[in-house]
């Protein structure tokens, strides 16, 4: 009987894209580099579908995916817009994950008190003039905010102008992904001892990325943080 041996070498096959795949990849690539003008609204889909050279069934599974991906919004009626919320997918995933909104909320402070203090400490080594002059006018609207409203939303500014100074785009993804749970979370401290506080962290914040000092502003935004996760917990112990 004869045996075979075979001395070449196989490595393994690379999967090929499918053609869904690669629209999706030309369309992300394009939003990417040549966001569209405007209100950034897409060529309708027929137009998409012949410019690209593929069947509307295919455009149609692309762009659903990647609607799902945060990169734009199909709306009946009104078409195809490029919009820029790659934080969707984990942000709507966490009420499905955490149901119960009182532990939902102390995990997001514990997941904020990870990786705030670092992006505080990169703000500090980077921010530039202008930089420093955005934080500012964002700290006077929290401050001369009327409604608990205006002031939970100056003070999500706050925090994600220092996550793009910090220049890292993944922990600036991270904090985005939780902006809506933080949301809530600022509505009910806000709410139960007001902004006036927030402001004052803020303040030593903002000094301390002023004056460029790393360690000093990770150790105000830590503290900052440990006291809003102390008055959301008095809160929710009250409600109890």
């Amino acid at each position: 009987m004869t045996s075979y041996q075979f001395s070449m070498t196989l490595s393994p096959l690379k999967p090929i894209p499918t053609l869904v795949d690669q629209v999706c990849a030309r369309l992300a690539r394009q939003l990417r580099d040549e966001p569209e003008p405007g209100d950034g609204r897409l060529p309708p889909e027929r137009v998409m579908a012949e410019r690209l050279g593929v069947s509307r069934t295919v455009l149609r599974e692309a762009t659903k995916r990647l609607e799902l991906q945060g990169l734009i919004e199909i709306r009946h009626g009104s078409g195809i817009r490029a919009v820029n919320r790659l934080h969707k997918p984990l942000s709507g995933s966490l009420s499905l994950l955490l149901p119960d909104v009182g532990e939902r909320l102390r995990q997001l402070n514990e997941a904020r008190a990870a990786i705030e203090p670092e992006i505080a400490k990169q703000a500090a080594l980077k921010a530039k003039a202008a930089d420093l002059r955005q934080l500012r006018a964002i700290h006077e609207r929290m401050q001369n905010a009327e409604s608990h409203d205006e002031a939970v939303e100056a003070d999500i500014d706050f925090h994600r102008t220092l996550a793009r100074i910090a220049g890292n785009e993944i922990l600036k993804l991270m904090l985005e992904s939780l902006a809506d749970l933080g949301r809530e979370s600022r509505r009910v401290t806000i709410g139960n001892v007001g902004h006036q506080r927030a402001v004052e962290h803020h303040v030593a914040i903002l000094k301390a990325v002023t004056a460029h000092d790393a360690t000093a502003s990770a150790k105000a935004m830590k503290h900052h943080l440990d006291e809003a996760a102390r008055d959301l917990f008095a809160k929710t112990k009250t409600k109890r």
